[in-house]
């Protein structure tokens, strides 16, 4: 049965866009909580589940793990196209589907991150804890995570690699199937499922909270075509090419991350500033509390009930 609604999705991707846009559309509209909840806890489980079974076969394949990463450092600084003077354009393309896809990976420098970030308690009780964890995920995110998936594809063999008919999330799909026999590919396209369906929901949840904000008065209308265009998206996502998605994300992030660097341009003495304050509180053994007080600059900016006070 699963090969048979695989084969539909394939020849109807239309199919999929309807039942991803039933399954959205009662959760845009109401019902957000639920299944943020139930991705709080599905998303770290897959997302740990892929990483073992990534880790595990890299140490299976142990003995072809130096070859893997040659091969993945000759492909980014152009040393194989060197020899036929194609050195510069070779590193110019590297360079920028590596800022491409890495911003793909983790958002870093984004601003959608924060989103999420600024929801999140904290242990130290401190803004800048927190921008030690998203640090951390950017960590994980791409040297791990994607350096192990990158292992996968490169040593499942060069046959793989010289087709040119695979692409995306099919090759990782093949490439893990050939390590582990057919189920891997099954697994891989869960667990993007499941990833896919939380990003959805979950970057609409960002832009709905600074509509609401910028809207103002006005917000019900706005937030009431920001839902539709949504669902339109999806729609649109599942039935375009794989290039032009890439493209079309490609030209959004680069909007989002010029116009973010430039706040964290202008933010950053406050940043600095968090994290002397956060770095002298651990030098004199104290476990770092945050002070609003002891900011000026953030006078009347901060919410005081997201950031009591200790005694």
């Amino acid at each position: 049965e699963s090969r048979i609604m695989a084969r539909v999705f394939m020849h109807f991707p239309w199919a999929m866009g309807l039942v991803l846009m039933a399954v959205i559309t009662p959760i845009i509209f109401g019902g957000l909580k639920s299944i943020a909840k139930v991705a709080e806890l599905v998303v770290p489980l897959m997302a740990l589940l892929y990483l073992l079974l990534a880790l595990t076969v890299v140490a299976l394949n142990i003995s072809d793990l130096p070859a893997a990463f040659m091969t993945i450092i000759k492909s980014a600084f152009g040393l194989e196209q060197a020899a036929g003077g194609a050195m510069g354009y070779a590193i110019s393309q590297a360079i920028m589907n590596g800022i491409q896809r890495g911003l793909f990976s983790n958002e870093a420098g984004m601003g959608s991150a924060p989103n999420a970030a600024a929801t999140a308690s904290t242990q130290p009780d401190h803004p800048a804890a927190q921008g030690f964890i998203q640090m951390l995920g950017v960590f994980l995110d791409t040297l791990v995570i994607c350096t192990a998936t990158a292992a996968i594809i490169i040593m499942a063999g060069p046959e793989l690699l010289a087709g040119e008919e695979n692409n995306g999330i099919q090759l990782t799909q093949i490439a893990l199937s050939s390590h582990v026999g057919d189920w891997g590919g099954m697994f891989i396209a869960v667990a993007i499922l499941l990833f896919a369906f939380t990003s959805v929901i979950a970057n609409y949840s960002y832009g709905e909270s600074n509509i609401e904000y910028l809207a103002g008065r006005r917000a019900p209308i706005a937030v009431l075509i920001y839902r539709l265009a949504v669902l339109g998206m999806v729609m649109v996502g599942s039935v375009a090419s794989l290039g032009a998605i890439w493209n079309f994300a490609d030209l959004s992030m680069g909007m989002m991350a010029v116009i973010n660097l430039v706040a964290i341009l202008l933010l950053s003495p406050i940043a600095f500033a968090l994290f002397r304050d956060y770095d002298a509180q651990l030098k004199a053994g104290q476990e770092p509390v945050f002070d609003p007080s002891k900011f000026p600059k953030l006078v009347n900016k901060v919410d005081p009930s997201a950031w009591p006070k200790r005694k």
